[in-house]
């Protein structure tokens, strides 16, 4: 587990970030030394990325007056903010903040090619991931599913009482999405994240009721 601080904020690196985010590279699929390289460049790019998203939830929580740490697991990672309550508008900007910086930070690098072309292949390929990968990640973390950012989004807008709505939301966009993605990707890892999603939905649907 790798623990540093940035900005005066603690992050934690857990183990299990690094492996989803190499089977998302191609782990297994690896054998030269290119190849390894290239997935080198993309762990860190996947980092940089996910940290910065990260930093934008983090950044905003301290600027409303909470406290902040940042964890980076599985499929991506979390900022708390304790120390402070948060109004439904400040909720929602905090949220909104980590998708639109690593959104920026993408745009950044994709408008910064036409200047970086003499550069070393491998960094520009560096670049391409990073951009990739903040501009992906970001919309895919937009989606209206809980625990992701776009849910978290609709929870902060329609509120508490609402919350049948958005777990409904959460279970119906997951399942949707999940099948899709089995249909026409090859991708395996991100359907089962999302039938996690859709269970734990499910799971608090019938917590609600009891009430």
């Amino acid at each position: 587990m790798v623990r540093f601080t940035i900005f005066g904020i603690p992050v934690r690196v857990e183990p299990f970030f690094w492996i989803t985010l190499a089977l998302i590279g191609g782990a297994l699929d690896t054998r030269t030394a290119d190849q390894i390289l290239s997935l080198a460049l993309f762990l860190i790019a996947g980092f940089i990325s996910i940290l910065v998203h990260e930093l934008g939830h983090a950044l905003t929580a301290r600027k409303f007056g909470g406290y902040s740490e940042i964890t980076l697991q599985a499929f991506g990672g979390y900022a708390t903010c304790t120390g402070v309550r948060l109004t439904r508008p400040q909720d929602f900007a905090m949220t909104a903040a980590g998708p639109f910086v690593q959104i920026v930070l993408g745009l950044a690098v994709f408008f910064a090619f036409p200047y970086l072309k003499h550069l070393n292949p491998n960094f520009i390929g560096f670049l391409f991931d990073l951009m990739t990968i903040s501009i992906v990640w970001a919309v895919l973390n937009l989606m209206p599913i809980l625990p992701l950012d776009g849910g978290r989004l609709l929870d902060a807008v329609l509120g508490p009482q609402r919350i049948r709505i958005t777990l409904w939301t959460t279970i119906f966009f997951a399942v949707v999405i999940g099948i899709l993605m089995l249909k026409y990707t090859n991708s395996i890892l991100f359907p089962i994240f999302l039938g996690m999603f859709a269970w734990q939905a499910w799971q608090a649907l019938g917590e609600q009721r009891r009430f």
